[in-house]
């Protein structure tokens, strides 16, 4: 009689909605044990499939806590989605001191306390993936959105560094971002209720990329960062930067 087949775990923090949502799907469309952790539950199709663990990462104690508490002693596949950007892009100089520290709380710090309790789980599946997504702000800074550019840089920084300090063999450190808008509420609740989304990617465009990294624990992709367009298709950034999505300003203060 042969052994069973180990369970498969697989973390999403931010994996409620969004990108981190079109992850968290497809990694349990593939019977792998999926643990969202995220300020809502998962709701609509699929989400009775994912395991929730409430986390705010505006209360640093309660999130940690939730990370070390509710991450398996091993887990194959984890994915950093969770994000913050200002309800609007205003000037640096109009921003608030709170905007600011949230952003930093979600897309910085909650990314360094994900790694830390995240890694040593992931070690032990030897190797394990970390997905981290990104922004092409990392490569555009554009106005009005400072925040969001220093933290989401701030984060590549952080993993590509990380990256180096880890044996490829335990974890396997990849980056994607979408080559566009992706409609989600964050990017809802910018928006006038008659906005037309019709151009706009959508979280699913991820799963196929979920997918390929689910099967190869991303071994081919180590250390890339990958754009990921409307088809689902992706590229290395190396092969071209991808297309700034900020606004040009009709004027300078």
């Amino acid at each position: 009689m042969s052994a069973a087949r180990p369970v498969r775990r697989a973390v999403v923090v931010g994996g409620s909605t969004g990108i981190g949502r079109g992850v968290a799907d497809a990694w349990a469309a593939l019977g792998i044990e999926t643990h969202v952790f995220s300020r809502s539950r998962p709701a609509g199709d699929g989400g009775d499939r994912l395991v929730w663990h409430h986390l705010d990462f505006r209360d640093p104690e309660q999130a940690k806590e939730a990370l070390r508490a509710g991450i398996p002693e091993q887990v194959d596949l984890a994915c950093y989605s969770a994000v913050y950007f200002t309800a609007t892009r205003e000037p640096f100089t109009e921003v608030s001191e709170a905007d600011w520290l949230d952003q930093f709380a979600i897309n910085v710090h909650g990314l360094s306390w994900t790694l830390r309790a995240a890694l040593p789980a992931l070690r032990e599946a030897g190797p394990g993936l970390f997905l981290h997504i990104s922004s092409e702000v990392v490569y555009n800074a554009g106005p009005n959105r400072s925040g969001y550019a220093a933290t989401k840089a701030a984060a590549d920084s952080l993993i590509r560094s990380v990256s180096q300090e880890t044996d490829p063999a335990r974890t396997v450190f990849v980056q994607a971002l979408p080559s566009g808008m992706v409609d989600s509420p964050g990017i809802r609740a910018r928006r006038s209720a008659d906005f037309d989304y019709s151009g706009y990617m959508s979280p699913a465009s991820f799963a196929p990329l979920a997918a390929e990294l689910a099967r190869t624990r991303g071994v081919p992709y180590a250390g890339d960062a990958l754009v990921v367009d409307g088809e689902g298709v992706w590229s290395p950034v190396a092969d071209g930067l991808p297309v700034s999505q900020s606004r040009p300003l009709a004027g300078r203060s």
